[in-house]
């Protein structure tokens, strides 16, 4: 098989994964709360992300760490899993999935703009442009597609979804200069947060013990959301020849995801959703192509 095969597979199995979570999020939560959610699935993606080291026979990288690198997976592992998934799964308990989902995907556009003062990049008309039209998305979902009243029909949901993609771009300008293996790194930022998440548990929580399909549910979200899909989507690419038209797949699962949301969970799909989305994915679109330009 041709390599260029094998990364349009790898991508499709990356994109089928990552279109089934926003499903799997509402299936978990109706019989878990959302930090019981929370807790499980950071707990199984910690295990599942073990045994992608393992595999990868990268255990030497992950004992060998320096002192600065741990205290740095320190830190990092309170934005992700901690924080960001706090937030995320908050949003996803108070929101339709169809609402949520393509909410959180504006992380890309809060990435440039948060690029700017961070990284010294400058903002360029494209970004400025998809920004515009990526916001525009975000209103129409929001209002469900009342724009010129603008009242929002979940305001706390709809700011929670939108500060989880604070918190998800956050999390990607802090690892630009850390050049550990990905494998070995989000490990062991893994570990960090899963420790922070059940000392929170602890404290202002219970354990409690799910049936086996909420149990199943959290596990495919820890593996699938958290774990070894990012793997997956890393080996298409570097498998790739045309790295671009790979990479451009990912666009395809927010759509797929609706889709899967209707007939899965059974939400009527507004069309403020499927407006909003396409919106925001072709902001995205835009501020692509002007640093593809550039």
């Amino acid at each position: 098989m041709k390599s260029q095969t094998k990364a349009y597979l790898y991508a499709a199995a990356a994109v089928a994964c990552w279109s089934t979570v926003a499903s799997a999020f509402k299936l978990a939560l109706r019989e878990l709360d959302f930090v019981q959610l929370w807790f499980f699935s950071s707990a199984v993606s910690t295990c599942v992300l073990f045994l992608v080291v393992l595999v990868q026979k990268k255990w030497r990288l992950l004992v060998g760490q320096k002192v600065r690198d741990v205290l740095k997976s320190a830190g990092l592992g309170l934005i992700n899993p901690f924080v960001y998934y706090l937030v995320l799964f908050k949003a996803y308990d108070l929101l339709p999935a169809q609402e949520a989902q393509p909410l959180n995907y504006a992380w890309p556009i809060v990435l440039s703009i948060l690029a700017v003062p961070v990284l010294g990049q400058k903002l360029r008309l494209a970004s400025l442009v998809g920004l515009l039209v990526s916001f525009a998305g975000v209103s129409v979902i929001a209002t469900r597609g009342d724009v010129t009243g603008f009242t929002f029909a979940n305001p706390l949901g709809t700011g929670l979804a939108l500060l989880s993609t604070v918190f998800w771009a956050s999390f990607w300008l802090a690892n630009v200069r850390d050049r550990r293996d990905p494998a070995v790194k989000l490990f062991t930022n893994f570990v960090f947060g899963t420790v922070y998440i059940t000392a929170f548990v602890l404290a202002t929580s219970r354990f409690a013990v799910p049936s086996y399909f909420a149990l199943a549910t959290a596990a495919y979200v820890g593996a699938f959301e958290m774990g070894i899909t990012f793997f997956v989507w890393l080996k298409a690419l570097s498998l790739s020849d045309e790295s671009a038209s790979v990479a451009g797949l990912i666009y395809l699962s927010p759509f797929v995801s609706l889709v899967l949301i209707h007939f899965v969970v059974g939400e009527v799909i507004y069309p403020s959703s499927v407006f909003g989305l396409t919106l925001i994915v072709g902001g995205i679109l835009i501020q692509r192509a002007g640093v593809g330009r550039r």
